[in-house]
């Protein structure tokens, strides 16, 4: 019976629906967009993890080559093994310096895909050289910088190559991650007589590995690590051949998936206010069917079967436009992206979109659903309203909780940051009560407003007041579905530009003006000399620099007791000082003495020790080029990484490391008019040394946020697009009042413009309050993550959020002043007649 009657009802047409049909199908859109694209990146990087890796499978290690033992044990149980280093250094070209990410490679490199070259010829050939000089391959960005011509002459380090062509495609470049420079191509054997590749200079070498075909790689990585237990390398294999950007592609979509969410929250709002004002028409029909027999439950299912459709319907048009939009720009996304994608329709992206359509729909809808069976028969003869008010009975309250509960979960499931999934739950329900609460203040307040004096002699500003602190009043749909879009764009905004601000304005007051690596140890004294000596530096420090990783904690692996902290992951500088350094403040014990040499001794950070768990007479276990040392905590100290100056989270006694081979890293804070000449004479003096400029570290940094910016603004715009269309639906929903309103008006003798103008300050003053809640409630959200998650200061940006308030006074008064319009244009009688 009730499927008889919905489907009856349906034939009707989307009147009154549209407005639920957009929401739902621009939410599910922009969800099942965002997962095809990362599940379509996830597939390049499964499909070509052994190009990107350069081969099946490889081992890393930290400044030092491996020996002839591990090489050789590598060769007996791989097809093939290419030996590829990668480090920072200088390419020059007369006077003229870049910083440049050098690769160096043998004759088997690359043992999976190819590089392609400009003009085209073999890489051997290009690594071959002219004239008995070894040739480079660059990247087309350095041709730039030093206006280079093939065939020109330059110097890497101290050493000659002719440059014999520009590097367009390096199959393996997506696994090396973040670089300061553009990439240099060059044999290792041209560079073995200079000491860029020199024990205790900062290079890593990749060992990579061919194996064959059906090898499976957890058995083979369990095999190396039993037959190289003390190597001190990291593996890595073709199932995840560019780790960091598989782990960037799934945060940055967890993100964007979030901000999707954060649009079907939006959407909901109109979806539910489409629902209640469909409802309102059906008043009388439900007080018929009551008359007639019909119990709730009956009444209940004749709408939800109704509202089902539709919202499978809306859910198939978004699933369509979620699937299309990826295929039809997949040529843009292709070319944007450093790694491959493979565009198709995935049939997992679109299920979690559907889910999460069909949970928010059903969550928003059974709110004014469940009120119909509070309508009773006397509506048929009273107010059309009656019935549609206050709560819904609790089981229908337990059943939108436990669908709340279930979306949560779902979306936990789907990420791989639960902590992020659920702050942002809790940061939208707190914002979207926020928004409810202060919807009902304005109606309080409206109400109050309406009564005062003030209010006399000015009836387009009481009839105004009245209609916002009415109870059939939109004030809270345009509240909510504004006030929510304006809030994640708000949010969004103050993180961007905060971070921004932090990167850009705040480091350069206090950050040197460049790093200076691989001063050789016979080098420090005339280098130090040589600075001290020039009138426009400022401030100079230097330090002697190893590389370690940490492996074990008080004999237990390392990341069995620290897990996932970022001092276990990777190498770490390591230092060592004879006295204590005058700016170091020991927090809790102390240091050792200026001639100790007994049991290795560390200082460590602080804050990264509480953080750790260590404590005072712990032990540490380094392993520091291939030898590992285990040394005891005597002391911790306070470190500040926020100067970007040098800082080590963990410095030893002399005697513990300071005859293993090493460099010394130097940091120089100079007068800007200064930089150039000095970098030029030290260069000179010091060829092997590599300077990077910090202020060029920090724009390749504020490049890659703008990108993350970008991505993440467009999601919140479609956030604000969804609670446009709310908007339209709101005050389309209200056409029908204003018609009748404006009726009455016109008959007592009110002017169009006096109506239109109590139309607009209604809309003024339920803009105004949305963009001034999503104001505060978007720069809340934008400390705590400027605050907890990014650990900056935060300044609250005041441009970007009177923009905000400016616009959304702008989008209530649009869309309520074009239906106002409509409903002005309608004959009094005509209307007045329709309501007998």
């Amino acid at each position: 019976m009730a499927w008889k009657i919905a489907r009856r009802e349906l034939r009707g047409g989307l009147r009154g629906f549209r407005v639920l049909v957009a929401c739902l199908a621009l939410g599910v859109a922009a969800i099942a967009a965002v997962t095809s694209v990362r599940e379509s990146i996830s597939a390049g990087l499964d499909r070509e993890g052994a190009a990107l890796l350069g081969g099946d499978a490889e081992l890393e290690f930290t400044y030092r080559f491996a020996t002839k033992t591990e090489r050789a044990w590598l060769e007996d149980n791989s097809l093939a093994v290419s030996e590829v280093t990668d480090f920072r250094s200088m390419v020059t070209r007369n006077d003229e310096r870049a910083l440049t990410q050098v690769k160096t490679v043998d004759d088997a490199y690359p043992l999976i895909g190819s590089v392609t070259l400009s003009p085209v010829m073999p890489l051997t050939q290009a690594l071959d050289g002219e004239n008995g000089m070894a040739g480079a391959v660059l990247d087309p960005m350095l041709f730039e910088r030093l206006g280079l011509a093939i065939g020109d002459e330059i110097q890497i380090g101290s050493v000659p190559f002719i440059v014999m062509a520009e590097l367009t495609n390096e199959p393996d470049n997506a696994s090396v991650g973040f670089s300061l420079g553009p990439r240099s191509l060059v044999r290792t054997s041209a560079l073995a007589a200079s000491n860029l590749l020199s024990p205790g200079t900062l290079f890593e070498t990749a060992y990579r590995l061919k194996l064959p075909a059906g090898t499976d790689l957890e058995q083979a990585k369990t095999t190396t690590q039993a037959a190289l237990p003390d190597a001190a390398y990291r593996w890595r294999d073709a199932r995840n051949g560019a780790p960091g950007m598989a782990r960037f592609v799934e945060r940055l979509g967890s993100f964007l998936v979030l901000v999707g969410l954060a649009g079907l929250a939006v959407g909901g709002v109109g979806v539910s206010s489409a629902v209640s004002a469909y409802l309102d028409r059906k008043t009388t029909i439900v007080a018929t069917l009551k008359t007639l027999g019909a119990d709730r439950a009956t009444i209940f299912m004749v709408y939800a079967f109704q509202i089902g459709v539709l919202t499978s319907f809306a859910i198939a048009i978004g699933l369509v436009l979620g699937a299309a939009v990826p295929l039809m720009v997949a040529p843009i996304i292709e070319s944007m992206l450093p790694v491959p994608a493979e565009i198709s329709v995935y049939p997992q992206s679109l299920l979690e979109a559907a889910v999460y359509g069909a949970l928010a729909a059903a969550i928003f809808v059974t709110w004014p659903l469940a009120k119909t069976e509070k309508i009773r028969p006397a509506a048929l003869y009273r107010d059309s309203q009656l019935g549609l008010k206050g709560l819904p009975r609790w089981p229908y309250l337990i059943a939108i909780s436990g669908m709340v509960a279930v979306l949560i979960a779902l979306a936990v499931a789907f990420t791989d940051s639960p902590r992020l999934v659920l702050w942002s739950f809790f940061g939208l329900a707190c914002a979207f009560a926020l928004l409810v609460v202060c919807a009902t203040l304005l109606r309080v307040l409206a109400r109050w407003m309406a009564g005062r004096s003030f209010t006399k002699g000015r009836p387009y500003l009481r009839l105004a007041l009245g209609s916002v602190g009415g109870p059939s009043g939109e004030t809270l749909s345009v509240v909510l579905s504004l006030g929510l879009g304006l809030t994640v764009l708000s949010a969004v905004g103050q993180i961007d530009t905060n971070l921004r601000g932090a990167i850009a304005n705040e480091l350069p007051d206090v950050a040197p003006s460049y790093f200076v690596v691989d001063i050789q140890k016979d080098q420090i004294d005339g280098f130090t000399a040589q600075v001290a000596a020039h009138s426009g530096v400022k401030k100079f420090e230097s330090a002697p620099m190893l590389r370690g990783i940490i492996t074990k904690i008080n004999g237990q692996d390392a990341k069995e007791v620290a897990g996932n902290h970022w001092v276990i992951r990777g190498d770490r500088g390591v230092t060592y000082s004879a006295t204590k350094p005058e700016n170091a403040r020991i927090t809790e014990g102390t240091w050792w003495a200026e001639d100790y040499d007994g049991e290795p001794q560390i200082s460590f950070a602080a804050e990264e020790a509480t953080e750790i768990g260590l404590s005072l007479g712990d032990t540490l276990t380094l392993n520091i080029l291939g030898r590992d040392i285990t040394s005891r905590i005597t002391s911790f100290r306070e470190v500040d990484f926020s100067g970007a100056g040098m800082g080590f989270v963990l410095s030893m006694n002399p005697a513990a490391i300071e005859s293993a081979p090493h460099t010394y890293i130097a940091t120089i804070y100079a007068d800007q008019e200064a930089e150039a000449p000095l970098i030029r004479s030290l260069s000179k003096a010091y060829p092997n040394i590599t300077t990077i400029r910090v202020r060029d570290a920090i724009d390749r940094v504020v490049a890659v946020m703008t990108s993350i910016a970008a991505a993440t603004t467009l999601g919140a715009l479609a956030t604000l697009i969804t609670g446009a269309v709310v908007l339209i639906g709101a005050a389309a929903a209200g056409e029908e009042k204003r018609r009748y309103e404006a009726a009455i008006l016109k008959t007592l003798g009110a002017s169009r413009l006096r109506v239109l103008w109590s139309f607009a300050l209604r809309s003024l003053y339920m803009g105004l309050a949305a963009g001034a809640v999503a104001v505060g409630a978007g720069g809340l959200a934008g400390w705590a993550v400027t605050h907890f998650v990014m650990e900056a200061s935060f300044t609250f940006e005041w441009r970007a959020s009177l923009a905000i308030v400016l616009g959304g006074i702008g989008l209530t008064l649009c869309t309520s002043l074009w239906f106002s319009w409509r409903a002005m244009l309608s004959r009094p009688a005509g209307v007045l007649r329709s309501q007998d």
